[in-house]
Order: C-alpha cells, then structure tokens, then sequence
C-alpha cells in the first residue's frame, strides 16, 4: 500500500507523534507571503455558519487551526476533533486546552465515522483526504453524518505544490518509489472524486508562495516527510551546501505553494 495512504504507517510512524507536522507547518507559518494567513483563510469560510453550529473535524492533527483562531471562535458552536493518531490527539488537547474554549477529543477513521445520520452542520477535512485509503467510503460517511444542507469543506495542495522541496526530497532518496511522493487527491482531480458523492462542489485557491531566508528549516522539512526514511546523509549535505549558495545569491529561496479549498453541499 502507498505510504499516502497507510494507515498503520500514518498512525505509528509519520505521525506517532506532532514532531513531523510541527516542523513542516514552521515553514509555511515563519515563510509564507499571504499576510492573512492559511489557517484565518478557512476561518473565514467557517464564520459563515450559524451561531450554533455542530461541527466535525476529521484529521485534526495538532489542532493548529483552532488554536491560531481561537479568539474567532463562536461560544456556541459544538466542535468534535477526530484523528487517527493517538499522538496527534493528545498534542491536539495539549494545544487547545489552554485555550478556555470547549472541544471534544476523539479517535476515529473517516471511513467509519462513529456519528448518527444528520448530526453536524459542517465536516472539515483539512489536507487530509490523500491519507484516506477509500476517499469515495469516507466521503459517503460524511455525508451521512451531514445535515440536510450542511457542508464538508475539504482542503488540499495543487500538483506542483512545494515542486521544489520535493525535487530536493527525491535527490537525497536512496530508493525513492513513487507511492512516497504522489498524491492521490489533489485540486486537479478532487472535484471529480468528491461529485461522486455530492452533487454540489466548488473550489477556491489561495494564493501564497514561500520566501525562505534561512536553510535550517527546508533541512527539517525534508527530514520530516514521508520520503525521507530512506535519505543519504551526504545528498543531503550536497543539497543543503547548494541551498545555502542559493541563499547567498539571491538573499531568499522561493517554493511554490498551492493549497486550495473544495466546498460540498448536501
């Protein structure tokens, strides 16, 4: 099975614990152009749901979101943050339960959510859908646990997304195979997967890119992925003494980025 989609991988090596997606979530936070923000972009389309609202999180990882938007948040919604990874849930709490705010904690599987039928107003899947092993059986079980006329709004990256950092990660591989490095679900295609389940889907884009001036932290990025088990110490070296010519150069490294947002409608 692709490590994309390996749970068992997922769930006790990738992201056993918050170290992996904390060091790639540094990078876009400290790098990134957009003054808004990723995490405040999604907020936005969050706000317009009621006051009251119920909503779900599948994939919640560390619970970034929530924590960089915890100000914004309406005292009445009910949010249910799910995850795979015993880990990743318990940086999760650990980041939110400073926050005063109200969240429920919980292990599950998007292809099995454990939630009765028309129960929240809004599931989010937050770059996390390329992890699931049967997208059409977890986006089936969204939209039972959707209320009539709710939404899933699900993000993820375009296919040249962070095309240099993985150009760097595929030259530092020592046995590099393709289920490390394509991902299955992507702005280019999500749509065509997600209307056989909603007939209602559109697709915003952000606009971002990264400026990077410091080379440590394109190094424990390419450290943290799902290719790097594999890596050569000296290839790395050789591309991190390139990086820091590159650096030199030019005063700043540019990576594309392209991350966008699909919205269904029950």
């Amino acid at each position: 099975m692709p490590r994309f989609t390996d749970q068992n991988y997922l769930a006790q090596d990738q992201y056993k614990n918050s170290a992996n997606l904390d060091a790639r979530i540094a990078l876009h936070q400290n790098f990134s152009v957009n003054p808004q923000g990723w995490y405040h972009w999604i907020f936005e389309t969050l706000m317009q749901f009621p006051a009251n609202a119920k909503i779900l999180e599948l994939g919640c990882g560390t619970g970034a979101m929530w924590q960089e938007c915890a100000d914004q948040i309406p005292a009445g919604w009910q949010i249910t943050l799910t995850d795979l990874s015993d880990g990743m849930l318990d940086s999760a709490w650990k980041n939110l339960v400073v926050t005063g705010r109200s969240f429920k904690f919980e292990k599950a599987d998007a292809q099995s959510i454990p939630y009765q039928d028309q129960n929240f107003d809004l599931v989010i899947a937050n770059h996390m859908l390329y992890h699931v092993p049967d997208r059409i059986k977890a986006l089936t079980e969204i939209k039972r646990v959707l209320k009539a006329g709710g939404s899933l709004i699900a993000t993820t990256v375009g296919d040249k997304h962070m095309q240099e950092m993985y150009g760097w990660l595929k030259g530092v591989n020592l046995n590099r195979r393709a289920d490390m490095f394509d991902n299955p679900f992507i702005l280019e295609n999500g749509a065509a997967e997600i209307e056989k389940v909603f007939a209602s889907v559109t697709l915003t884009r952000y606009a971002d890119h990264l400026e990077v001036t410091a080379v440590e932290p394109i190094i424990k990025y390419i450290r943290s992925s799902i290719g790097a088990d594999d890596l050569s110490e000296e290839r790395l070296s050789a591309v991190e003494k390139e990086l820091t010519a590159n650096l030199e150069r030019n005063g700043k490294i540019f990576i594309t980025k392209d991350s966008g947002m699909f919205r269904a409608m029950k």
